[in-house]
Parts: structure tokens; C-alpha cells; sequence
């Protein structure tokens, strides 16, 4: 069974996540998100994974979108990805085979980092 995760679909305005199975779509969830991923990614995934009796432990890893869109839209995909895969004991993979390179490993565990387009600008310049 494996997760996947995208925080910046539609221009950083939805979230979606998928649970499959081998080619198979078990469920696809998404829901508008615009300035509110970190409040509704988790509670999608729980509610995904209620609605078909799985259990956490019946995931084998995790993808999730690694690049685009805001600096905070994908940090919290990310993030959050990296935090189940490292407490399931999974790996998390890009979802994209061309970003392999954002792989990295800490303490046995697979992750994957973001890759931005631009440098971060997450603060008001000081007058």
C-alpha cells in the first residue's frame, strides 16, 4: 500500500492524497486548501485511510511532490510526508522519478527534500 501525497495541486489552492495498491486506486481524496494545508493534510489522510479500514502499519511508502509551488505549500507535504515515513519505519520517495536526486537518508530512513524554484522569502523586509 503506498501514500501519495500533493499539497500544491491547482496552483497551491487544493490538496490531494492517494492511497494505492500496486496500479490500483484504493481512494483519492482532495479538498480546497488555499492558506490552510497544514490544518487539512493529516485529517485527509486520516479520514482516507478510516474510510477503507487501513491501517498505518499497511503502508509501504510514501511519495509525495517534492517541487513547484509555494515555499510553504510543499514544505508542509514535505514535512509531513518525511514525519510518517520516519515513524512508520517507510520510505518516502519523490513523486517523480526525474527528482530522485532530493533523496537523502537519516538514521536508516529515506526521505525526501524540497526542491524550490526560488530562495525562500517567508519574512517582511524591515523598514
Amino acid at each position: 500500500m503506498e501514500l501519495e501525497i500533493n499539497t500544491i495541486k491547482d496552483g497551491n489552492r487544493q490538496i490531494q492524497i492517494c492511497l494505492r495498491s500496486g496500479n490500483n486506486t484504493i481512494i483519492s481524496l482532495q479538498t480546497e486548501a488555499c492558506l490552510s494545508q497544514a490544518e487539512k493534510l493529516l485529517p485527509l489522510i486520516d479520514s482516507a485511510m478510516r474510510s477503507k479500514q487501513i491501517k498505518s502499519r499497511q503502508l509501504k511508502r510514501i511519495k509525495v511532490v517534492n517541487e513547484g509551488g509555494t515555499f510553504t505549500s510543499l514544505r508542509i507535504g514535505i514535512v509531513t510526508a518525511n514525519a510518517l515515513g520516519y515513524a512508520l519505519g517507510i520510505p518516502v520517495l519523490p513523486s517523480s522519478l526525474i527528482n530522485s536526486k532530493n533523496r537523502f537518508s537519516l538514521l536508516g530512513k529515506t526521505l525526501v527534500a524540497p526542491k524550490y524554484s526560488s530562495k525562500p522569502n517567508i519574512t517582511k523586509p524591515k523598514n
